[in-house]
C-alpha cells in the first residue's frame, strides 16, 4: 500500500542575507512536513526566522539552499515568471495589515481571486456571498475597507484567502492588529474552517493564545527548529499552558 504523501515537505532549507562582508543566516537546515488538513503554528522570538520561513514557503522569498515541495512540486525551482500564477492557483494569504484594496468594496476584494481565475459572474457571486455569510460579513459586503472595523477587514482578508480553494493558507500574525474579541472571532473562524473544510493552515504568531488554536506548533530559535509540540486530545487551555512552558525555555515573551 502506498503511503499518502504530505501536502508540504520542507527539506534542509537555508536562507542567507547580506554579502561576504556581513552575512546573516536566517534559516539553518530547517526540515518538516505538513499533512493535508493540519493547522500549524510557527512561533519564536523576533529574528528567529519564522517570517522568513513563511516567505520562503509562499515563494515571496527564495531559499539559499534546500528544497520545498508542495504536492510533490519543487516550488524552489519554479521560474520567476511563473511564480505569480503559482501563488494565485495554490496559495492563500492573510497578513497582519489586511492588504485589502482600498478602492474596492469588501465584496470586490473577496471576489478578486475568483475574477483572476475567470469564473463566471454568477458563480463568483454565489461563492462570495456564501463565504461572506459564514464569516458574518454579509451586511458589510457593499462597504469599503475604511468603513468597517479591523475585525471585519481581517475576516474579509481571510475570506479572500480561502474563496479560491487554495491548497495551503498562510497567515502572518493575523491577529496582530486586532483587539482581543476580534482576534478570538477570527481564530474561531480559522479553526472551524480547518475542521469542517479540511483547510491546511500555517500561521506565524508570537501570541500563545492564538497559537493554542493550532494542532501542532513549531518553535524556531536562531533559524533552527528548537522544539515541536502537538495538541492531540488536550484541551486548548492545557495546550496554551504547554506553549507557555516552551516559550519560557525558549526565552520568548511570556504574558503576565
Amino acid at each position: 500500500m502506498n503511503r499518502r504523501q504530505p501536502l508540504l515537505r520542507v527539506e534542509q532549507i537555508e536562507k542567507y542575507y547580506g554579502n561576504q562582508g556581513a552575512v546573516t543566516k536566517a534559516l539553518d537546515r530547517v526540515s518538516f512536513q505538513v499533512e493535508t488538513g493540519e493547522f500549524i503554528s510557527v512561533m519564536g522570538a523576533s529574528g528567529s526566522g519564522k517570517t522568513t520561513l513563511l516567505n520562503c514557503i509562499s515563494t515571496i522569498d527564495s531559499v539559499s539552499a534546500g528544497h520545498i515541495y508542495l504536492e510533490e512540486q519543487d516550488i524552489t525551482s519554479i521560474p520567476e515568471d511563473n511564480l505569480a500564477a503559482f501563488r494565485r492557483d495554490h496559495l492563500g494569504f492573510v497578513f497582519q495589515d489586511f492588504n485589502l484594496l482600498d478602492n474596492l468594496t469588501l465584496e470586490e476584494n473577496i471576489a478578486l481571486p475568483l475574477t483572476l481565475h475567470r469564473l463566471p459572474p454568477h458563480e463568483i457571486d454565489s461563492r462570495v456571498h456564501k463565504i461572506a455569510d459564514s464569516l458574518q460579513l454579509g451586511d458589510a459586503l457593499g462597504k469599503f475597507p475604511y468603513q468597517v472595523s479591523g475585525g471585519q477587514k481581517q475576516r474579509c482578508a481571510f475570506a479572500r484567502a480561502v474563496t479560491g480553494g487554495p491548497n495551503l493558507i498562510m497567515a502572518d500574525e493575523p491577529t496582530g492588529s486586532l483587539d482581543s474579541n476580534a482576534a478570538r472571532i477570527l481564530l474561531e473562524i480559522m479553526s472551524e474552517r480547518n475542521r469542517k473544510s479540511n483547510a491546511t493552515i500555517i500561521m506565524v504568531t508570537h501570541d500563545p493564545f492564538s497559537a493554542s488554536y493550532a494542532s501542532r506548533i513549531l518553535f524556531l530559535k536562531d533559524g533552527k527548529i528548537f522544539n515541536e509540540i502537538i495538541k492531540g486530545e488536550k484541551s486548548r487551555s492545557v495546550f496554551y499552558h504547554e506553549i507557555l512552558d516552551v516559550l519560557s525555555v525558549l526565552g520568548g515573551e511570556r504574558p503576565c
